[in-house]
């Protein structure tokens, strides 16, 4: 996965545990494809503290993404669910009996829902 994707979804997850100002930065570099110039004139900080924070926070992230695992475990459950919906549908097109077909549209239509 690309750096700037993954950091950008580490920061969906554990963004709210970094300290504001970094957050801040961090949001504005990643998610609003702000320069390190105009983020410093933003702020009204450096350009190499602004550098420095994002790098800091960084670090932060994948130290917390290590420790908690929650962004892992999400990939899991949405292939599991991407995996439960395939199945469903599989036996909806493989059975006869009605009632099956029913229950696994339901399975299939659930597990979508869940992803939302």
């Amino acid at each position: 996965m690309e750096k700037s994707i993954e950091i950008s979804l580490l920061f969906d997850f554990y963004g709210e545990l970094l300290k504001p100002s970094g957050r801040q930065a961090v949001n504005l570099y990643y998610n609003e494809d702000l320069s390190l110039a105009e983020i410093a004139d933003q702020t009204g900080i450096t350009r190499q503290g602004v550098r420095d924070s994002i790098k800091r926070c960084e670090q932060q992230l994948f130290e917390f993404e290590e420790k908690l695992g929650l962004f892992k475990r999400f990939r899991e459950l949405e292939k599991g669910l991407d995996e439960i919906a395939v199945t469903a549908e599989k036996i909806y097109y493989d059975s006869d009996n009605n009632n099956i077909k029913m229950l696994a549209e339901s399975i299939r239509q659930k597990a979508g829902a869940l992803k939302e």
